[in-house]
């Protein structure tokens, strides 16, 4: 086990939501001029065989890691999670980094909601509370009935949608295998989903877009890494508030390098989406505390 450093895990946090914004906009860039099928194919080709790596030298074998006590949902999560980020950077492209990341925030209001009925587990009241407050910063940022919503901005609901069924998905496997399976499976089950779709939408791409690509590639798998350095290093408890970061790096990047627009309905909603899901993370810890 190694010793806790919650400084450390910080930075690291850091670190990983900013590289994490970085890999946004470049898959943003690249589905602007190739089909995001293609980009997410190729991206998990590099995932893949980084999964494969880190079974062989920190989990013992490939064999010993892929050996899972629920495979058929493994492969589910591996399969939802790479549709997810499909939809996600099509958001990115619709709606721009900047809306796309503040509806987007949402995802772990959804994940609170979903945790009573799916895995049993107890939400009083003042978390429902606000997880109503956070629904309403989203309807904040969609603004329905003045003329602002747009169909587009179903790609990032939608996306968030999948990835609180995904993050539900993992707490549950949780209870039957460890973290390195599903890891493992989340990036082979991904790689060969998106494979049997994208190969069809192969086409050429410039000596540069390779590069970007193999920087996109890289920033993936770095950024994974150092989110697992970060949960060896410190308690999720401390360092979990930090990815919320990646909402105004992403911001920044598309405001910066695509030149969003930063709308004032846009920023509110997600001041209120951020303080909703903050308030339920450190209501659970609170509660988790008392328990001990």
């Amino acid at each position: 086990m190694t010793e806790q450093n919650t400084r450390l895990g910080i930075i690291l946090m850091i670190c990983a939501t900013f590289i994490f914004a970085m890999q946004d906009g470049l898959s943003r860039h690249l589905a602007d001029t190739y089909d995001v099928r293609m980009v997410v194919m190729v991206r998990y080709w590099f995932f893949a065989a980084f999964v494969i790596f880190m079974a062989k030298h920190r989990g013992g074998s490939v064999r010993k890691v892929a050996s899972s006590k629920v495979l058929g949902l493994q492969i589910f999560r591996g399969v939802l999670l790479v549709a997810e980020i499909c939809m996600t950077i099509v958001a990115f492209v619709r709606l721009g980094l900047v809306e796309a990341h503040a509806i987007f925030a949402c995802y772990p209001l959804l994940i609170v909601a979903f945790s009573g009925p799916i895995l049993g587990e107890q939400v009083g009241w003042k978390r429902w509370s606000a997880i109503a407050v956070g629904f309403l910063g989203v309807l904040v940022i969609l603004q329905p009935g003045y003329g602002v919503f747009t169909p587009d901005m179903l790609w990032a609901l939608i996306a968030a949608l999948m990835f609180a069924v995904y993050g539900i998905l993992t707490r549950y496997v949780a209870r039957y295998d460890r973290p390195s399976t599903s890891f493992f499976w989340t990036g082979i089950a991904g790689a060969i989903a998106m494979t049997a779709v994208g190969i069809w939408y192969w086409e050429p791409m410039s000596t540069f877009d390779w590069f970007l690509m193999a920087t996109l590639c890289v920033s993936a798998a770095s950024g994974h890494y150092i989110l697992i350095k970060v949960y060896d290093v410190a308690e999720a408890s401390a360092v979990q508030p930090f990815a919320y970061l990646q909402l105004p790096f992403a911001s920044s990047i598309g405001v910066l390098v695509f030149h969003d627009t930063l709308r004032i309905n846009v920023v509110v909603g997600a001041i209120i989406v951020v303080s909703a899901g903050l308030f339920t993370f450190f209501r659970e810890r609170k509660k988790k505390l008392a328990a001990a």
